[in-house]
């Protein structure tokens, strides 16, 4: 038996990989000890629960921006954190750390440092967070989604995903799916999502957009984000096409609006990026257009490979839309050469593959 520690929260994009590794551990040894570590901020209190894996908090730490008096508190803060964490990790008699990003990762990777702890490290993103950049210098083994992920002596092995994501077949569950959003399987699908909270230059374009694509055959499954769902947004039937706007606030099961789509339009965060290569979705992929430029170096090498096109934020429009995807979702050898590219670039089995050498990591302890 091993017992291992998983750290990583903040949002989806730490805690639903992290999920994902824990589940492939236990798999591939049921007798396994696991405790995650998060902070009361993220998403981790209620996702990591939710999914059966137990949970210790450390109080996190987050980095001012901009120089300003917390920035003096930082080291008290941070001393207190890796002392609660390396508590954790000694309760738990945890034989390996391993981190995904967020505020709770730097406080763990020094925790397990002093406590001799081989460091297993996975980063979603293309441009590497801060913490898992100072992890490479505590001698952590480095694993990455993007095969372009600048962290020295990283293993590129993808995202570890749910199994419902990774192990999709799109064709086979496509009529299944169009049918549970009330949509005609017949009929072309684009499917748009800004993320769990939306995206507003993507919304408001294909709420201005959708009544031409409706006339032209072209139905829509749109993600608005629970924040952007009113009473007064309902579904449209073209009354000479049939084909339907399906607006809806979330989804549970992502894999089902994925096998519902022919196309999709979204943002490139890793999660989005990956999963749609996954599953073999070709998309158009609109770059946050804020931040470091994340998401845009996350989109590129799904864009190099053919897998997606990418669209910068300042040139979505309604006019781009009805210019561009009747051509792109009408055509059927355009959109399985993209299919085909996204799934030769990224691994399906990257949870497994992970989950092994966090064991082997372990077990060499």
């Amino acid at each position: 038996m091993v017992n291992i520690a998983l750290a990583g929260g903040g949002t989806a994009g730490h805690t639903s990989p992290l999920i994902a590794t824990a589940h492939a551990i236990t798999a591939a040894a049921p007798d396994s000890g696991i405790v995650v570590i998060g902070t009361p901020k993220g998403l981790e209190t209620r996702v990591i629960p939710a999914a059966g894996l137990e949970l210790k908090l450390v109080p996190p730490v987050p980095l001012p921006r901009k120089p300003s008096p917390d920035l003096f508190k930082v080291p008290v803060r941070l001393l207190g954190a890796v002392n609660r964490a390396k508590a954790i990790l000694r309760e738990a008699r945890a034989d390996v750390l391993v981190g995904f990003g967020g505020y709770v990762a730097m406080p763990a990777y020094l925790a397990a440092k002093q406590l001799k702890l081989p460091i297993v490290v996975h980063e979603q993103n293309a441009i590497p967070g801060l913490a898992n950049k100072v992890a490479t210098r505590l001698g952590a083994e480095i694993y990455t989604t993007f095969p372009d992920t600048p962290l020295t002596g990283a293993e590129f092995i993808g995202l570890p995903l749910r199994p419902e994501i990774a192990g999709l077949d799109r064709a086979a569950e496509h009529e299944r799916a169009c049918r549970s959003f009330d949509l005609n399987p017949q009929l072309p699908v684009l499917l748009v999502s800004g993320g769990s909270q939306g995206a507003r230059s993507i919304n408001e374009a294909v709420t201005e957009a959708f009544p031409k694509l409706l006339a032209e055959g072209i139905q829509i499954l749109h993600v608005l984000g629970q924040k952007n769902f009113t009473s007064e947004t309902v579904a449209v039937t073209d009354a000479e096409t049939g084909a339907v706007y399906r607006p809806v606030a979330y989804v549970d099961a992502m894999e089902d609006a994925y096998a519902a789509g022919d196309l999709m339009l979204g943002r490139s965060g890793a999660g989005t990026v990956v999963e749609t290569a996954v599953v073999g979705l070709p998309t158009v992929l609109v770059p946050l257009p804020h931040g470091n430029g994340e998401q845009a170096r996350n989109a590129e090498s799904l864009v190099v490979a053919g897998g997606a096109r990418l669209l910068e934020d300042s040139a979505l429009s309604a006019r781009w839309l009805h210019a561009e995807i009747p051509t792109l979702i009408k055509g059927r050898d355009k959109l399985d050469a993209m299919s085909r590219a996204g799934r030769e670039l990224m691994p399906a089995d990257a949870a497994q593959v992970l989950a092994q050498r966090v064991l082997a990591a372990a077990r060499r302890r």
